[in-house]
């Protein structure tokens, strides 16, 4: 019995070191195609910290570290960049700043809101939404709409209508 375990023992022992040296080859290839922070990539998988983004406006990825939380964010552009949705910018609120129909990324208020840019009182509007009061309205019944304050104990978006005459009654 012991004259067949020791012919059998030497290509175990064979297999047993072809196998350590196949797994040792693999493991040091891995090694060789991992990246250090800060060298272009294009896949996570390429970098050491398993982490492959953008980091500024060039398109351009690169190895950055991961988060506390292991995330692996990418660059998001920062307040007055120009943008087309709230994703893009740091602070998630892609507004318009002005008369201009673009959009730029903006600070949110102290309420955490996203609050775009409005006409103000006395500007021409199209609806409600564009003007600080929420209150776009004819001036009289011949003009363009326009920005006006909210009226009234509720503070309502009431048309202002003058007093009519007996005359304008017909009498």
């Amino acid at each position: 019995m012991s004259v067949m375990v020791w012919k059998l023992l030497p290509p175990l022992l064979l297999l047993l070191l072809q196998a350590g040296s196949t797994f040792q080859a693999r493991k040091t290839e891995v090694i060789l195609a991992y990246k250090v922070i800060g060298e272009p990539c294009e896949h996570n998988s390429e970098c050491q910290s398993d982490c492959c983004v953008t980091n500024s406006l060039n398109p351009q990825k690169f190895c950055t570290p991961q988060t506390v939380f292991l995330q692996c964010l990418p660059w998001k552009k920062p307040n007055g960049h120009f943008c087309e949705e709230h994703l893009e910018c740091y602070s998630n609120c892609c507004i318009r700043t002005g008369d201009s129909p673009n959009r730029f990324c903006s600070a949110k208020t102290i309420f955490l809101q996203c609050v775009s840019w409005r006409k103000q009182e006395g500007d021409k509007c199209q609806s409600h939404s564009e003007c600080w009061s929420l209150c776009c309205l004819p001036l009289s019944e011949t003009s363009s709409p326009h920005c006006t304050k909210r009226t009234g104990l509720l503070a309502l978006c009431l048309p202002v209508w003058s007093p009519r005459t007996r005359e304008d009654y017909g009498e």
